[in-house]
């Protein structure tokens, strides 16, 4: 299944994706795509649902982020090793772990705003799991068991806040906007292998980054189960597993950084694009209700 939320910022309503790409209405199933609805119980229910009796969504809403009430959305660096090389730090020996605040969510093709004084706005390419199920202490074996399914993430970044202003990567990361996720997420069972999917990013047309989960130094089944040893994982958490070569510190003769009027657009195999334009900070530009 894709499921996704539609509609203004603050109002979305739960829907699915049909196989003729319509997105059919939920909302008289389930109040929301909450995380209870994506634990294995509720994908059971839903997966029951004669999809051809679920209302038709008529035109093409906005797209909010596929799952309401997320808990914690952490984020996995320098996950391949080409980025880690292009951005000149050391091969990680273990997974490099961040956290994103909660109000850097955004819909998948919602504006990315530039914080006031920022100069050094990147973007990243990359695959999010959704946890279904409590995650404690899990095997690695086991550990893909616990994934509701996945989606596409734009890890976007300001590099000056991040690594040149002292303390953790969080304040180069959690700015509002930073975290487009979505269209929908894709159920873990339709997606199969995670470690063998196409990602790519293009900037105002120009493909910037290009690349393969398979190439990540930690595998979503590593990354789950090293996670869970230091924070309990809900149902609707998102981590968001790291990304390829291409990002515009890494660019050369001189790094390239997001101004305003970019677009975006970025992808992975099976689980949708995004697009994304940049826009300057104005006082009203970062209302975060909602999602």
């Amino acid at each position: 299944m894709k499921l996704l939320r539609y509609g203004p910022k603050g109002r979305e309503k739960p829907g699915l994706l049909d196989a003729e790409g319509r997105i059919r209405d939920l909302s008289g199933q389930l109040v929301d795509l909450s995380p209870e609805a994506i634990s294995p119980e509720g994908l059971a229910a839903l997966s029951r649902l004669d999809v051809g009796r679920l209302p038709v969504v008529e035109g093409k809403p906005r797209l909010g982020v596929p799952v309401a009430g997320i808990g914690k959305f952490v984020a996995i660096g320098l996950n391949y090793a080409e980025h880690a090389e292009e951005a000149n730090l050391p091969f990680p020996k273990e997974p490099v772990i961040f956290l994103k605040a909660i109000t850097s969510l955004n819909g998948p093709d919602d504006t990315v705003v530039l914080p006031l004084e920022a100069a050094k706005v990147d973007w990243e390419v990359e695959l999010g799991i959704v946890i279904g199920r409590r995650a404690s202490y899990v095997p690695e074996r086991d550990a893909l068991n616990y994934v509701a399914g996945y989606c596409v993430v734009n890890d976007v970044s300001e590099r000056e806040y991040q690594l040149e202003r002292g303390g953790t990567w969080d304040k180069g990361k959690g700015c509002d906007t930073f975290g487009p996720v979505g269209p929908w997420l894709v159920t873990a069972d339709e997606v199969g292998n995670p470690q063998d999917l196409d990602l790519w990013l293009e900037v105002n047309g120009r493909r910037m980054q290009t690349g393969n989960t398979r190439t990540m130094i930690f595998s979503c089944a590593t990354i789950i189960s090293y996670v869970s040893r230091y924070m309990t994982l809900m149902p609707g958490d998102i981590i968001t597993t790291g990304t390829p070569p291409g990002v515009g510190m890494g660019m050369k003769p001189d790094p390239v950084f997001l101004k305003p009027g970019d677009i975006v657009a970025l992808g992975i195999t099976k689980l949708g694009a995004q697009h994304q334009s940049i826009v300057a900070w104005h006082a009203e530009s970062t209302d975060i209700s909602g999602d």
